[in-house]
C-alpha cells in the first residue's frame, strides 16, 4: 500500500508537517519495502490559494491510498474523497514513526475535514 505522508524534509526520520497543503514536502511511502518517493509541495506551500486540492490531486497521479497529515482543510478533503484516497488526521512525529503506527492498525480514518481554512 502506498502512503502518502506531509512532511518537513525529505527523509523517513523528518518530523510530520501538520498542514496538508501547504507542507514543504509529501513522501510517498510503500508500507511493504518502505520505499519513498518525495515529492516536492512547495509550489503548492506557497500558492495564494488552492494549495490543498493541488496537494490532493498529485498525491491522488502519485497512487497513494492514504493520506497521513495533522490537518487537512474541507476542499482538499473532498477531493481526496473523491479520488478515493482515505485521510488520516492528528499525526505527528517523525514520518517512519507515523508510518509503523498506520502499519500496527493505530489509526482512525477520517470523515470530514478536520481544518475549514488555512491557518
Amino acid at each position: 500500500m502506498k502512503l502518502a505522508v506531509t512532511s518537513q524534509g525529505d527523509r523517513l526520520d523528518s518530523q510530520l508537517d501538520p498542514r496538508f497543503g501547504r507542507a514543504v514536502y509529501i513522501l510517498i511511502v510503500d508500507t511493504k519495502t518502505l520505499e519513498y518517493e518525495v515529492l516536492d509541495n512547495k509550489k503548492n506551500k506557497n500558492s495564494f490559494k488552492g494549495s490543498g486540492i493541488q496537494a490532493a490531486a498529485m498525491v491522488s497521479t502519485h497512487g497513494a491510498e492514504v493520506v497521513l497529515t495533522g490537518f487537512c482543510g474541507s476542499k482538499a478533503f473532498e477531493t481526496l474523497e473523491a479520488s478515493g484516497v482515505k485521510v488520516v488526521n492528528d499525526q505527528s512525529g517523525r514520518i517512519i514513526n507515523v508510518v509503523q503506527k498506520f502499519k500496527q492498525g493505530n489509526v482512525v480514518f477520517a470523515t470530514r475535514a478536520n481544518k475549514e481554512r488555512y491557518w
